[in-house]
């Protein structure tokens, strides 16, 4: 009985070691995955933010195709001017701005005395100054977001969307062109007064050719995504309209 006590108890020192060892190693990994990780969620931000200024690699109409991660940071510095952080009346410059994380700050902006943090990006491309604004919210099933470019009037030079877990073939469909691209020409701002942009149902408008009317066609099947890319815009965007205001003066 003696040996066989050993026994049990070599193998569950035995056993004992192995994890401590193998969990050693997995932690090790992980860790030294966190930089690579690091890295591929900035490139990720730089080609979203260049593909909403219409810097990308679409060749055929329905292409949604980004920089390569290869060129991405080259490009990104190319065109990307300025980031600037946006607290209040205080705008300063900081190349960091990209990191901000938009669901902490707003869940911080909840507190009435923390002045929400909110990151601009300028670029110029083609001659032309273009201000890219990051935006969040909320889908049918999970968190959607994106990127906004105006001009200087708070006019939509174009979008670039994204979510976490919308239905295939419905609410996803805000990532596709057909939805993106026509965003392009709608206004923010109405003389002085923001307005948002609708996603709305009868809109009968699917090439958008009217600009005017701050609506697009919805997505057959995705009115809960619509309206969150709607309600998205309207709560996101509408911050940055004193700083818009002030460039227009």
């Amino acid at each position: 009985m003696a040996i066989n006590t050993d026994k049990n108890s070599y193998t569950i020192i035995f056993a004992i070691i192995m994890v401590v060892v193998v969990g050693s190693l997995l932690a090790g990994f992980s860790s030294g995955l966190k930089p690579m990780i690091k890295a591929n969620e900035k490139y990720e931000k730089q080609q979203n933010i260049l593909y909403a200024m219409g810097v990308n690699n679409n060749e055929g109409a329905n292409d949604v195709a980004f920089i390569s991660t290869n060129e991405v940071e080259d490009e990104f510095n190319t065109y990307i001017k300025k980031q600037l952080v946006i607290q209040g009346d205080k705008v300063t410059e900081d190349d960091k701005a990209y990191l901000i994380d938009l669901k902490k700050e707003e869940t911080k902006a909840k507190d009435d005395s923390y002045e929400r943090r909110l990151p601009l990006f300028v670029a110029e491309k083609d001659g032309k100054e273009i201000y890219i604004v990051p935006v969040r919210g909320k889908g049918l099933w999970d968190a959607i977001w994106g990127f906004v470019a105006v001009d200087k009037s708070m006019t939509v030079q174009g979008v670039y969307y994204d979510h976490k877990g919308e239905t295939p073939g419905l609410g996803a469909e805000i990532k596709q062109r057909y939805f993106m691209d026509d965003f392009t020409g709608e206004k923010f701002l109405n003389g002085n007064a923001f307005k948002g942009i609708e996603v709305a149902k009868g809109n009968n408008d699917p090439k958008n050719e009217d600009t005017s009317d701050n609506a697009v066609d919805a997505i057959a099947g995705a009115t809960i995504t619509g309206d969150g890319v709607a309600a998205m815009l309207r709560k996101d965007i509408k911050l940055y309209v004193p700083y818009f205001k002030k460039l227009n003066k």
